[in-house]
């Protein structure tokens, strides 16, 4: 069979043939009587396994191996092209984020596009200052879920800072893909999430926050708490108490504790409410009752300081009676919050 026939059955170039001639892959078995290169069987069957090679991923120099080297086994050649696929595929992938993020950032035109793919490499210098200076520059040009990917991935604490400024400020709104970070099965990329949605406003964040009341880590229970608490929700009291009894990130829930029962009240509305005195009466109420079952004096000690940021006459109640408790050190820190409040 004459190299243009062979070029047409087997859907190879007659210029690849001479090619992989050339490189020694597949010579013709004869030549007519005019000089021209005639192809057997044999020679056609070795083109075809070249092609199904080929269509593998094989180099062409890899190729005459497999097809030469009679102790060749294809074992550790067929591991190595999964690798690089694996590989090809993952650079296929991130172009494909990087495109939608560029898609979704809406530019306006070719000016546009370049800067939001600064930013977008920016986010993934190895220099902290880049990171953060591009997290502070964001503003709506860089799509949410970029965004978060570099919070979630974030080590440094100012660069994590600068992120979740510009999450809070993104125009589009990120809730979701927080929350799904709270389900990851890494502790800290779960703890940077709860940190992200307690820096967010509206009520999508502050459901997020509130589900994360009840998450089985509480890394992120201690996180989501104190926000919530700030927010006006009365729900996270019991989660604030507990986190004051157990010293753990005490100081922001007692200040939580402090605006539950300040004048907005719970939920945080400021509106006037019947039942609004004996609302804030209730974080007082909450400690007073931990604090009558605690054992520990450490706790004992926190919770009672902790009534010192809480406003309102139940906490006044509960210092002055705390100020003839039988521990001397509650004792004595209950008179001590006493006379601040006097003072002022």
């Amino acid at each position: 069979m004459l190299i243009g026939e062979v070029a047409r059955r087997a859907g190879v170039s007659a210029r690849m043939l001479r090619h992989y001639e050339a490189l020694g892959l597949v010579s013709p078995s004869g030549r007519t009587g005019s000089g021209y290169r005639e192809y057997s069987g044999e020679d056609i069957r070795r083109i075809f396994h070249i092609e199904s090679l080929r269509s593998l991923g094989l180099t062409l120099r890899e190729i005459g191996r497999a097809l030469d080297d009679p102790g060749f086994t294809p074992t550790a050649l067929v591991g190595d092209l999964i690798d690089r696929t694996r590989e090809r595929i993952a650079a296929e992938t991130e172009l494909l984020h990087r495109l939608g993020r560029i898609a979704a950032a809406d530019p306006a035109g070719w000016e546009d596009a370049l800067h939001v793919v600064a930013l977008l490499h920016a986010l993934r210098s190895t220099s902290a200052g880049v990171r953060q200076r591009a997290a502070l520059s964001s503003g709506d040009e860089v799509p949410a879920e970029a965004l978060v990917e570099a919070v979630l991935a974030e080590a440094d604490p100012h660069v994590a800072g600068a992120l979740r400024w510009a999450l809070a400020r993104s125009g589009d709104d990120p809730t979701a893909l927080l929350a799904a970070g709270l389900d990851s099965p890494e502790a800290v990329v779960r703890e940077r999430a709860v940190r992200a949605l307690a820096g967010m406003p509206g009520p999508a964040a502050a459901g997020a926050l509130h589900n994360a009341l009840a998450h089985t880590d509480p890394a992120v229970r201690r996180y989501a708490a104190p926000a919530l608490g700030a927010r006006g929700v009365v729900e996270a009291l019991p989660a604030l108490v507990d986190m004051i009894a157990a010293g753990e990130n005490d100081i922001d829930a007692a200040d939580a504790l402090g605006v539950l029962a300040g004048p907005a009240g719970p939920d945080g509305d400021g509106a006037p409410d019947c039942g609004a005195d004996a609302a804030a009466d209730r974080p007082a109420a909450t400690l007073v009752e931990r604090l009558a079952h605690e054992t520990d004096a450490a706790a004992r000690g926190r919770l009672t300081q902790a009534l010192g940021s809480v406003p309102g006459a139940g906490a006044a109640r509960a210092l002055r009676e705390l100020s003839r408790d039988e521990d001397p050190a509650v004792a004595m820190t209950a008179a001590y919050l006493l006379r601040l409040r006097e003072a002022t």
